[in-house]
C-alpha cells in the first residue's frame, strides 16, 4: 500500500479515535473534575455530603430559568451552568432523594406566570424582555423554601444557599431559639422609633437566623425564661435583677446551651437603637455572677488595643489620613482555635472595642479560646476608649505583654449555681394587670452532666457595617460578605443545637488571603516613625503660631501695613519663622514617606520579579538547553565522522 494511503489512513483513523473519546467522556465523566484551589473550592464540602447522605424522603428542586432571553447575556449564562451542573451533582448523590426539574420561563407562557406565582423575581433586560433565574424546592409535607433570584454577588456562596436549602427542607422543625438583648437586632440601628415609621432594617445576622431557627425575642422584664428553648442567646443584655439571673443559671445548669456576648465598650449600642432613647444603650454589659460561677474572668472596664490586627481607617488629619485603629480588629485564621468545629475553618473577623476573657484560678470548667489577639496587644481603659477614641493616643497607650487575650472562648465541664444560698427573693412589684409567673423548680445546686457556652466579649460582631455588604438587586436585599462575622454566630448556634453540617460550608467564599507582609511594615512603620510626625506636626504648628504673633506686630486695627512699619528685627523674625516652616514641612515630609518607603520598595522588588527576573531566568534556561543541545549534535557529528572515516 503507498505510503500516501498509510498517511490518510491514519488522520483518519486519529479523527474516529479523537471523536469516540470525546463521545464517551461525555458520557461517562460528566461528573469528574480537578479541583485545583487551595481550599476545594469546587469540590462538594464534606458537610453537604453529609445532608445529602441524611435525607430521609425525596426533596424536589424546580431550576427556572430563561434560557432564550438570557442568551446574550454571557455571565448569567456560564453562572446558570454552573447552577445547572452542581445541582446534577447534588441529585447524583442522593440515590433518588433530589428530584431536579429545570424549566424554560419563556415570555408569556404558563412556565413564567408559573415563576411569578412562585415568588421569584425577574430581571430586565435591555429588549424590556425579564429573565428569571431562580429555585424552589419543596418537600413532601408542603414546605417550601425559594431562591428568588441567583445575584452574581453571591455566586461564591452558591453551595452554602444550595445546602441550607435543602437543609431547611429535610429538617422542617426548627429548633427554639431564645434571643435576650438590649440591641435593636430584629428592628435595625434606627430602633424602634425607625420601626414604627416602617424604616426598620434587622441586622443581616438576625435576619439569617430567623431563616434558618425559630426565634423568640425575650422582654426585658422577664421573670421566667421561655419553656421548650434549644438555645439561649444573650446579645449585650441590660441590667440583670438577680431573679433573671436565677432563671439563666438554673437554664445552663439543667442542660441548657446558651452563646453570650458581652462587651465593655459596645459600639453598635451608643451608635444608636438601644434599650433607650436612641444613642442611650448601655456602652458596658456583663454577667457578674454568672461568669463566676461558669469560671470566667471579665473585666467590663478593660478593651483590648491590637497594634499588629490594627484595622487601618481614615481619618481627617491631611497629613496621615490613613491610621491604624487599634481597638477595631480584623483578626485572621492565625487567630482561631483549628480545634474546635465553630471557628476552624474561619477566614477572618472584624470586630470593635473588644473585651478579654481568661479562666478563673480553681475553676471546675475547661476553658478553650476560641478567638484571641494578637501578642502585641494591651488592655486600655474603656472610658478612654469611649471618650477618646483618637487612634495616635490609643496606639501610644498601648503597653503589650507578649500574651494573646481570649476574645471568645468555649466553656465545658461541670459548673455550680451563682446563688448557693438558695433562690433570691423577687423585690421588682408586678406589672398591673399582668400574671404572676410559674414557680421554679427546685433549685440545681451544679449542672447535670457538662455545661456547654460560647462566650464571646464583643457584641459589635453583628454591626453589617463591619463584616457585609447590602445591595439591592430588583427589590431584593442581597447580602455580600467580606467576613465571617456571621458565619461565627451561625456556627456557634448550630453546632450548640447539635449539628454542624452546615459549619464546613459558611465560611468557603470568605478566603481572606490579606497582605500580611505589607500589613505588618505597616504596623511597623506607624510605631516607628508616628511620635517623630507629631513632634514635627507640634513644632509646625508653633511655627505658624510664632510667625502670626510677630506679623501682628506690624498691623493697626487689625489691618496688615506696610513692611516698612515693621522693625528689622521683626522682618528678620519673620523670614527665620518661615525658614522653618519650610524646613519643619520638608521634614514631615520625609516622615511620611519613610512611612511608605518599606511598602514601596517591596512593590518595586515584586515588579521586578514579575517583569523581568522570571522572564531573565526563563531566557538562560532556554539559551543553556539550546547550548546544550548544540553541543551534543557537535559531539554527534564529530563520532559520526570519526566512524566513517575508520
Amino acid at each position: 500500500m503507498p505510503r500516501r494511503t498509510y498517511a490518510i489512513a491514519a488522520v483518519v483513523l486519529a479523527s474516529i479515535i479523537f471523536v469516540a473519546i470525546n463521545i464517551a467522556a461525555d458520557t461517562f465523566l460528566t461528573n469528574w473534575r480537578i479541583d485545583l484551589t487551595e481550599n476545594g473550592q469546587f469540590t462538594l464540602a464534606t458537610g453537604t455530603r453529609d445532608i445529602i447522605r441524611s435525607l430521609k424522603e425525596p426533596i424536589t428542586l424546580r431550576f427556572y430559568f430563561s434560557k432564550r432571553v438570557a442568551a446574550d447575556y454571557a455571565q448569567t449564562n456560564t453562572y446558570a451552568a454552573r447552577v445547572r451542573d452542581m445541582l446534577r451533582e447534588y441529585a447524583s448523590l442522593s440515590h433518588g432523594n433530589i428530584i431536579v426539574e429545570e424549566i424554560d420561563t419563556e415570555p408569556f407562557t404558563p412556565e413564567e406566570d408559573e415563576a411569578a406565582a412562585e415568588g421569584l423575581t425577574a430581571a430586565p433586560t435591555d429588549t424590556g424582555e425579564q429573565v428569571y433565574f431562580g429555585l424552589v424546592g419543596t418537600n413532601r409535607i408542603d414546605g417550601k423554601q425559594t431562591i428568588a433570584y441567583f445575584s452574581p454577588d453571591r455566586e461564591a456562596y452558591l453551595e452554602y444557599d444550595l445546602s441550607s436549602l435543602v437543609y431547611r427542607l429535610s429538617t422542617p422543625k426548627k429548633p427554639q431559639i431564645g434571643i435576650l438583648s438590649s440591641l435593636p437586632l430584629d428592628t435595625g440601628s434606627g430602633g424602634m422609633a425607625a420601626a414604627l415609621q416602617g424604616q426598620s432594617q434587622p441586622f443581616t445576622i438576625y435576619q439569617e437566623l430567623t431563616q434558618a431557627y425559630s426565634t423568640q425575642m425575650i422582654d426585658a422584664t422577664f421573670k421566667r425564661l421561655p419553656a421548650g428553648l434549644d438555645v439561649l442567646m444573650i446579645v449585650h443584655p441590660p441590667a440583670l435583677t438577680n431573679t433573671q439571673l436565677y432563671a439563666i443559671d438554673q437554664f445552663v445548669l439543667a442542660g441548657g446551651r446558651a452563646l453570650v456576648f458581652v462587651d465593655p465598650n459596645s459600639e453598635i449600642s451608643q451608635a444608636g437603637g438601644g434599650m433607650e432613647q436612641q444613642g442611650s444603650g448601655p456602652p458596658s454589659s456583663d454577667l457578674g455572677p454568672l461568669f463566676k460561677a461558669w469560671g470566667i474572668f471579665y473585666d467590663p472596664n478593660k478593651v483590648i488595643g491590637d497594634r499588629d490586627r490594627a484595622q487601618r481607617v481614615q481619618v481627617s488629619d491631611p497629613h496621615n489620613p490613613v491610621v491604624s485603629y487599634p481597638v477595631w480588629l480584623h483578626l485572621t485564621s492565625a487567630d482561631f482555635s483549628h480545634k474546635d468545629p465553630v471557628t476552624a475553618n474561619l477566614q477572618s473577623l472584624n470586630l470593635a472595642s473588644t473585651g478579654a476573657l481568661k479562666s478563673l484560678a480553681g475553676a471546675r470548667t475547661t476553658f478553650l479560646p476560641l478567638v484571641s489577639s494578637s501578642d502585641e496587644a494591651g488592655l486600655l481603659e474603656a472610658g478612654e476608649v469611649r471618650f477618646n477614641p483618637r487612634p495616635q493616643d490609643l496606639l501610644a497607650q498601648i503597653l503589650p505583654t507578649g500574651m494573646r487575650y481570649a476574645i471568645a472562648a468555649r466553656i465545658t465541664g461541670p459548673a455550680s449555681t451563682a446563688f448557693p444560698q438558695g433562690m433570691p427573693i423577687d423585690m421588682t412589684p408586678p406589672a398591673a394587670g399582668s400574671i404572676a409567673p410559674p414557680p421554679f423548680a427546685a433549685q440545681l445546686k451544679s449542672s447535670r452532666g457538662a455545661v456547654n457556652l460560647i462566650i464571646m466579649a464583643d457584641s459589635d460582631i453583628f454591626d453589617d457595617r463591619f463584616w457585609v455588604r447590602i445591595e439591592n438587586l430588583f427589590g431584593n436585599r442581597i447580602a455580600a460578605p467580606f467576613a465571617d462575622n456571621a458565619a461565627f454566630v451561625l456556627n456557634a448556634i448550630e453546632n450548640l443545637t447539635g449539628s454542624s453540617d452546615l459549619i464546613s460550608l459558611r465560611t468557603r467564599a470568605t478566603n481572606d488571603r490579606p497582605f500580611t507582609v505589607v500589613r505588618d511594615l505597616q504596623a511597623s512603620a506607624q510605631t516607628q516613625y508616628q511620635q517623630e510626625a507629631e513632634m514635627l506636626q507640634q513644632r509646625l504648628t508653633d511655627t505658624e503660631q510664632q510667625l502670626k504673633e510677630v506679623e501682628a506686630g506690624g498691623s493697626t486695627n487689625g489691618k496688615q501695613t506696610d513692611s516698612v512699619t515693621l522693625t528689622p528685627q521683626q522682618r528678620a523674625a519673620i523670614e527665620r519663622f518661615r525658614r522653618q516652616l519650610a524646613e519643619t514641612r520638608t521634614e514631615l515630609r520625609d516622615v511620611q514617606h519613610n512611612l511608605r518607603k518599606n511598602i514601596d520598595l517591596l512593590g518595586e522588588v515584586l515588579a521586578f520579579i514579575n517583569i523581568a527576573l522570571v522572564p531573565l531566568i526563563l531566557t538562560i534556561i532556554a539559551l543553556a538547553v539550546a547550548g546544550l543541545r548544540h553541543r551534543r549534535r557537535i559531539r554527534a557529528r564529530a563520532a559520526a565522522g570519526v566512524a566513517h572515516g575508520g
